[in-house]
């Protein structure tokens, strides 16, 4: 793991740890993952939040370095020590002082922080360790969705914490958990959403060189048929960026205003131009 990694791994982290100091302890929420079940243990037999979360770390990282293992567990070496850490001295710095009084804003905020901070750290190819563990076993034995597990897990979580909790508690709780989620989805996505897009022109030469040369993006033509007049020709496919596809549109029009585009949104492009250096031959 390079330092980039090691750098996003710690602030992802350090972003976690101050959503559960700053909101969700002085705002008495309750939440999934780790945190969730060190609040459940801290009401019941008084073990700190801290301390539970290190020894429950280090547990869920044994468990990941015999499924997932060696390079998992290096990568995840860094969170499992690291968090509780972190956590500790937020506690301490901060106490019981939250940034606002207010429960809902408390809990907003809170799913953001937890989302990106999360979001960070899978983004880095490492975990938060704890909780966030299981859901990775499952996903590398089942190709069962990270964030939907996680989601699963985090309710276990929370129906757990009702022997505490009154019932406002628990809407919150569910609110944070859907936040965070859909922030973590977001933020797992960040500069890969790409936009496919088909052109069936018969000036398919003509378009096929301009996407080249004046938005310097790659093309494949691929070989069809018209359905009804059974014409032979080829369709052009490029992947481009959201932000490009008026320009792109543009473009086509101006040579071919009867073009065919088809345009699809794709989660994740890798090869030349996008996971890897373009070349120019």
């Amino acid at each position: 793991m390079n330092m980039k990694k090691i750098t996003t791994v710690l602030a992802g982290n350090t972003i976690y740890a101050l959503a559960v100091s700053l909101f969700i302890l002085p705002g008495g929420l309750i939440t999934g993952g780790t945190t969730g079940l060190a609040l459940v243990f801290h009401h019941q037999l008084g073990i700190p939040i801290a301390a539970f979360v290190a020894v429950f770390n280090i547990l869920m990282f044994a468990a990941g370095v015999m499924v997932l293992g060696k390079a998992f567990a290096f990568t995840t070496l860094i969170s499992t020590f690291y968090y509780p850490v972190i956590l500790g001295i937020f506690e301490r710095l901060f106490g019981n002082e939250g940034i606002t009084g207010d429960r809902m804003l408390a809990t907003v905020f809170a799913g953001l922080f937890i989302g990106v901070g999360i979001g960070l750290v899978i983004r880095a190819g490492a975990s938060t360790g704890g909780m966030d563990i299981p859901p990775l076993i499952l996903n590398k034995k089942k190709n069962l969705s990270v964030s939907i597990t996680m989601s699963v897990f985090d309710s276990m979580i929370l129906l757990s914490q009702m022997i505490f909790s009154n019932k406002e508690q628990i809407l919150y709780g569910i609110l944070l958990v859907l936040i965070y989620t859909v922030v973590l989805d977001k933020v797992l996505l960040i500069g890969r959403n790409q936009m496919q897009v088909k052109v069936i022109s018969e000036k398919y030469e003509e378009i096929n060189q301009c996407i080249q040369e004046k938005m310097d993006r790659g093309t494949t033509l691929l070989a069809s048929e018209g359905g009804h007049l059974r014409q032979a020709s080829f369709a052009v496919l490029t992947v481009i960026s959201g932000r490009q596809l008026s320009k792109l549109n543009e473009l086509v029009m101006g040579i071919d205003p009867h073009a065919f585009m088809i345009i699809n949104q794709v989660n994740e492009v890798r090869g030349r131009g996008f996971t890897l250096h373009k070349e120019y031959k």
